[in-house]
């Protein structure tokens, strides 16, 4: 079944990197997918789906039931852009200035229709329900919870979930099908800080807000130094620091954000504590102030043994076992979390970079771009681990 399944999914090659290209020219940002969800909401009903749309605002989920009783399996695709200038010089460019799908979300919504096409045809063989779940606002925003908070996880409740990342940190032709956490937890915290203006020339007269900040950055890298046993994985960054309005003047106020990544839970409360201790001992030791607030954004995303067995197994027999591998870690965040929460299932990288052809930036970049051959492999592992689940190999 895999070998017909591969060969179909290759057959529809040349129309998913069409569908890609035409997400890629018109990206939009989180819950403002209008123009895509439209397009992804009339391929599925179309193909004969029940269609809903409006679930988390601008998601879109497809129902296909098989020809045979049986689980409910959901594949989720994310579908939102990244506010970033594109600066690529591809006839794919992004037409929507400031824009741009930097992430790959293209690729994952042409993969989940060209996929909800490959399984129409095999209706019959389906003993149970696939549930398609196009998902807004992946970047930060949290549309998994959205679509979660509008109950597309009911009627029908899915028992197991799958999805998957093109990879520009993997080349083209390789699979990671990780075990337990494969991607961390992400908060994100913003850091006021309050000192006294003075003239420049003056600073025994002030408290200056640049020197409490840089004292804070500093000394909030011990705290994974630190505090944190050596054995366990986490990061706090600093990303962004704004203080000061003239060079001559001592500022009053600075104002820092970043994050901070864990995967276990105990240490993630531990660092939020520490954080909190060394921003505000910081600051009142060099005679300011400073409040944190801390907004969390995603959960660890863990993968279940059995399904992500299931999906290894699957890619080896798409890509080739020498081409699949467990080794799936990384620090960053990705709201698939908040599904496998609630639903075991199984989260895969399927790398996208080719030096040879120019896909070689990360993700997150205005030069990103994918090897867009991966596409048909990612719809066939999907399609074949979806229908060796519905067919008892769980």
């Amino acid at each position: 079944m895999n070998d017909t399944l591969k060969t179909e999914a290759y057959l529809l090659k040349d129309q998913l990197i069409t569908w890609r290209r035409d997400f890629h020219r018109h990206p939009e940002l989180g819950f403002k997918e209008v123009r895509t969800s439209g397009i992804v909401a009339k391929h599925l009903a179309d193909l004969g789906m029940e269609v809903q749309i409006g679930i988390g605002k601008t998601g879109v989920v497809g129902v296909l039931d098989g020809g045979k009783p049986g689980p409910v399996v959901m594949l989720r695709f994310d579908m939102d852009a990244l506010p970033i200038q594109e600066l690529n010089q591809t006839e794919y460019v992004s037409q929507n200035a400031g824009v741009m799908h930097a992430c790959g979300h293209d690729a994952h919504t042409a993969i989940g229709m060209g996929l909800a096409q490959l399984m129409v045809k095999h209706r019959d063989e389906i003993a149970g329900t696939l549930k398609f779940v196009f998902q807004p606002a992946e970047e930060g925003e949290n549309g998994a919870l959205a679509m979660i908070r509008d109950g597309v996880l009911n009627d029908p409740a899915p028992e197991v979930a799958l999805g998957l990342h093109v990879w520009n940190e993997a080349p083209v032709g390789i699979a990671q099908v990780g075990v337990g956490g494969v991607m961390a937890a992400a908060d994100i915290f913003t850091i006021k800080v309050q000192g006294k203006g003075t003239h420049g020339a003056q600073p025994h007269r002030g408290v200056d807000a640049i020197l409490l900040s840089a004292h804070i950055v500093t000394a909030l890298q011990t705290v994974i130094a630190r505090s944190v046993d050596p054995r366990q994985t986490a990061v706090v960054t600093v990303g962004m620091l704004h203080a000061g309005s003239a060079f001559n003047i001592i500022a009053d106020v600075a104002e820092m954000t970043g994050t901070i990544r864990t995967f276990d839970p105990i240490v993630r409360e531990q660092i939020l504590q520490r954080v909190k201790e060394v921003v505000e001992g910081t600051a009142t030791a060099l005679g300011g102030s400073a409040t944190i607030d801390i907004k969390a954004i995603s959960p660890a995303t863990v993968n279940d043994a059995r399904v992500a067995q299931l999906v290894r197994e699957t890619a080896s027999d798409v890509m080739g076992a020498a081409n699949v591998s467990a080794d799936q870690f990384t620090m960053g965040a990705e709201d698939m979390s908040e599904f496998l929460n609630r639903v075991p299932g199984c989260f895969f990288f399927l790398g996208s970079a080719n030096p040879d052809k120019g896909p070689v930036y990360p993700h997150h970049n205005p030069r990103f771009d994918i090897d867009e051959s991966i596409l048909p492999d990612g719809v066939a592992i999907l399609a074949g681990a979806a229908l060796r689940y519905l067919n008892g190999e769980r």
